[in-house]
């Protein structure tokens, strides 16, 4: 099968779709580039089979990596209704859900919501992981590396989260928090 027509199809949609939202003209865009701008048209086109060395000058103008040049369009919006994200029930008395419908490499944003007396463990991650958690709503106790942390409303604690930590909830009404967590990389 021959896969040229759609890669080059996929390109040419997402260089106006890239070009567009920088609001950039075909000419702005060529010239940074580098390329002349017939160039840039017939890449638009979806019909050019760019070189290597073209396709590295302009995702570098773009500022996005080489691969979403040809990645499956995206929606210019997508719209996710209440309950289409990934929700489960974690420790005792605590849903998480996901956040975000992309994963971003080496971070994960949850909602946890702690039923009153709900209690969780959290898992620790890779060595050198930071971990940010942000009280919303009722009251969060959490314990990392044996110091406690009561936050209320609007509170943040920042920690290793490569560490042992627990998430609980003391108070008689829920409790909601965002955690953020950065995991790092390993070499």
């Amino acid at each position: 099968m021959n896969d040229e027509p759609l890669l080059a199809g996929r390109l040419g949609t997402n260089l106006v779709q890239l070009r567009e939202a920088r609001g950039l003209t075909q000419e702005q865009i060529a010239r940074l580039a580098g390329v002349p701008r017939a160039t840039w048209a017939n890449l638009e086109s979806g019909v050019a089979n760019p070189t290597l060395a073209v396709l590295y000058r302009v995702a570098q103008a773009l500022q996005v990596p080489l691969e979403e040049l040809i990645a499956t369009p995206r929606a210019s919006c997508e719209f996710f209704p209440a309950g289409s994200l990934p929700e489960k029930e974690r420790g005792q008395g605590v849903r998480v859900r996901k956040l975000l419908p992309d994963p971003i490499p080496g971070m994960e944003i949850d909602r946890m919501e702690l039923a009153p007396g709900g209690r969780m463990t959290g898992i620790p991650h890779t060595p050198g992981t930071r971990e940010y958690l942000m009280c919303e709503e009722g009251r969060i106790v959490l314990t990392a590396a044996g110091e406690t942390y009561a936050l209320g409303a609007g509170d943040v604690v920042a920690f290793r989260g490569d560490q042992k930590h627990s998430y609980a909830n003391p108070g008689r009404t829920r409790a909601v928090g965002y955690s953020v967590v950065v995991i790092a990389r390993v070499s």
